[in-house]
Parts: C-alpha cells; structure tokens; sequence
C-alpha cells in the first residue's frame, strides 16, 4: 500500500506545475521501504535524500530503537554502525546496558512530515539521555517510555540527571573522526568544559543548541568519496567553551531586544524540484 502511495504521489509531482506540487515530506513521509541503490547520501543535513539506506535493527546487543511507529529508524550504513560502536561503549558505564536510539532518518530520507528539520541523508541520529537499564522493552512500551531531562529550567545548568557516564559517553562520541558535530542544550557544554581534562580538542565538536535536554544528535561527516553530499562547514577553532558560557549568561541575564532584528520569515516547504536530481530516482525506484 505504502509503494502504490508513493507512486500516486509521485505521478502528481511529475504531473503539476511547479507551483502546485505536493510537498517533498509527503512524497518521502509515504514511503516504508529503502531504495535497492548502493548506499550513498545526496545534498546537505536539511535539503536532500539517502539512496539504499538501510534500517537499524529494533533491537541489538546493546541498544534499542524507539518509538518505533515513526519508521526513522534507517541510515547510512556508516551510521548504523557508529551507532553500534557508540552503544557498546555506553554499556561498559555502570548501570547502563547500552543506549536508546531516537530518529535517525526515514526510509529513503527526505523532508519529515513533523519534527526534524534535518536528519535528511542518513547521517544524523538522535540519542536519548535517559540511560538504557534494560533491553527488553516492548514496542508498546517505546511507544510510551519517554527520555529524562538532563536541563535545568531553559538550559542553563544540568540537573542532578547528570552524570559521570554521561560526560564519556558524550567525549566517545566527539572523538570518533566520523563525527562533525553533537548538539547538546548549553548548560550540557558548560558543564563538560568544567568537567574536561587532558585533550579538549573534542569539545570543539559539542555544539550548543536549543531543544536538546532530553537527547543528544549526533552528525556524521559525508563518508569519503560520497559524490554528491554536501558537509556543513567546520565549527569555529577552540573548543567552544567562551561561546558556550555567553550562551548561558544570555539565558540567565537575556540581552535587551534588538529593534533593528528582522523578523523571522516562515520556513520554505520544499518540493522534489529543490532537492538533489539524485533524489528522484532514490524515491521513484521499488
């Protein structure tokens, strides 16, 4: 049903004006299967596809996925099994017996009917924080088990969620070369700098971001010798830390507003026609 769907829809796309076609995330939000194409990541994090991607089992040795009812547990191969790798670190931490993996992308990526702006090409993937005590749970009960909140109110300081494993699983994370960024609340940044010794270089990949306190996301680099991604540009030298502690003096003390700001414009809707040409056939072939 899922496949006679997406035809339909895209007999439309090809069939209207510009101006009058349906939207990519409804094109891409119908589909429930991957494309039989050979791995690969086209466009940018908010604006494009993944061709042949692949989907991260419900359940692993040291992980679960969860809320399973969404279908955005599918990725590039590379992030599976970063994934993987990531999981079995955390579950050497005392009193976690892996990791709980959020949205990765959808089956063949592509603008989401609700929630991510990004997580597009199958390279970005939301880990919760709530540590993983057991790996048995139901569908049922992924549907209805949430993550914690690491944040104090509006995200200036951690809470006594925090802890020790968090901070390593954290560093393991950054330290992978495969990783380019991690976004994670503001008070989570300052916390990890106050925390950090030795090499900080990872920190500089710990980026501060709004509506991170009960997970973290991760963003992969394009795997090498992918033709056709686009990697967002490096964060800024340093750690980071400088930046992030402005971030938390603004929420505590907010700076008067700017009377000279424009106004914030509505996000576009994206239809086929402004991704990547690679993703029309990524969502036309079965």
């Amino acid at each position: 049903m899922g496949r006679l769907i997406t035809a339909c829809l895209m007999f439309i796309a090809l069939a209207l004006p510009a101006s009058a076609e349906p939207l990519a995330k409804q094109l891409f939000g119908a589909v429930r299967h991957g494309s039989p194409h050979q791995p690969a990541s086209f466009g940018s994090y908010s604006r494009g596809c993944v061709a042949g991607a692949m989907q991260f089992a419900e359940t692993g040795p040291t992980w679960q996925a969860m809320r399973l009812s969404r279908n955005r547990n599918w990725g590039h191969p590379e992030t599976l099994n970063f994934l993987a790798g990531l999981s079995a670190y955390a579950a050497q931490q005392p009193g976690w017996s892996g990791l709980y993996i959020g949205d990765i992308s959808q089956p063949r990526g592509g603008p989401m009917r609700t929630g991510h702006a990004s997580h597009q090409i199958g390279l970005d993937a939301d880990i919760w924080l709530l540590p993983a005590t057991r790996l048995d749970l139901t569908p049922q009960q992924r549907e209805n088990i949430s993550s914690i909140s690491l944040s104090s109110p509006n995200g200036a300081f951690v809470n006594e969620n925090w802890s020790a494993a968090h901070h390593l699983i954290l560093r393991a994370a950054a330290m992978d070369k495969r990783v380019a960024r991690i976004f994670i609340f503001p008070g989570a940044k300052v916390r990890l700098c106050q925390e950090a010794t030795g090499n900080r270089d990872w920190l500089r990949k710990i980026r501060p971001w709004w509506g991170h306190q009960t997970h973290f996301h991760v963003r992969l680099n394009c795997p090498k010798g992918a033709a056709g991604c686009v990697d967002q540009d490096p964060p800024p030298p340093g750690d980071g830390c400088a930046e992030a502690q402005q971030w938390v003096n603004n929420i505590l003390n907010p700076p008067p507003p700017d009377p000279n700001a424009p106004k914030p414009q509505p996000k576009r809707e994206y239809t086929l026609a402004d991704l990547p040409a690679q993703c029309v056939s990524v969502l036309q072939q079965n």
